[in-house]
């Protein structure tokens, strides 16, 4: 989809453009069998996308730092689908321990995993380092959705194994990542308070 399309919301080749709803993508998708986690599920994009497929029948998990702002956005979904299925998990991608913690919670439920949409993300905060001494944005944005996809990507391999349904991880980034460092990542300046700034911060939205 080029700059044009985008803005202009034009549909491409799967009929469908920015311009479209998540409601309008899967009108007519039956998801009662299966079980998402989306990271950064209580506002903006996490919501909307929990909401859709808690409509579509999914058992949704949305997994939150601030899990009094994910107790209200699954009160606002269940309020209007009675029938929905959501759970909210406390989860800090800034932190590899809370990152296990979430991983060993979710696992020891005994639910499926079907589809993992790693949303959260941070970007233009001030220079900050984490509990772990790595930068801010990289370690949530990149460190804990990294670790968090292979915890749970066991439970999604049996998943699929048991369910015969093909398991999806979803990384969401940003058109940023197409102005990077000539040399894209440097791991050796990643907690360089002295370039820290908005050419730092395009690099930490790179894909990872």
């Amino acid at each position: 989809m080029g700059l044009l399309s985008l803005i202009t919301g034009r549909p491409g080749a799967s009929g469908f453009g920015s311009a479209s709803t998540a409601e309008q993508v899967t009108d007519g998708v039956d998801a009662s069998n299966l079980t998402v986690v989306i990271t950064g599920g209580p506002s903006g994009i996490g919501l909307e996308t929990s909401r859709v497929f808690a409509l579509r029948g999914a058992h949704v998990i949305i997994a939150a730092r601030n899990t009094e702002a994910a107790s209200e956005a699954k009160k606002s979904i269940t309020e209007a689908n009675q029938t929905a299925r959501v759970d909210v998990l406390k989860l800090d991608l800034s932190s590899l321990k809370s990152v296990r913690a979430f991983a060993e919670q979710f696992n020891s439920m005994n639910l499926p995993l079907n589809i993992l949409i790693n949303n959260a993300g941070v970007m233009f905060c001030p220079f900050q380092l984490s509990e772990d001494g790595v930068e801010m944005q990289f370690a949530t944005n990149h460190l804990g959705h990294f670790l968090l996809t292979n915890l749970l990507l066991d439970n999604m391999k049996a998943t699929a194994e048991s369910t015969g349904i093909e398991g999806r991880i979803v990384n969401l980034s940003s058109i940023a990542h197409e102005h990077t460092y000539p040399k894209v990542i440097q791991f050796d300046q990643l907690n360089d308070k002295k370039t820290y700034g908005f050419l730092v911060v395009l690099w930490n939205c790179r894909r990872s």
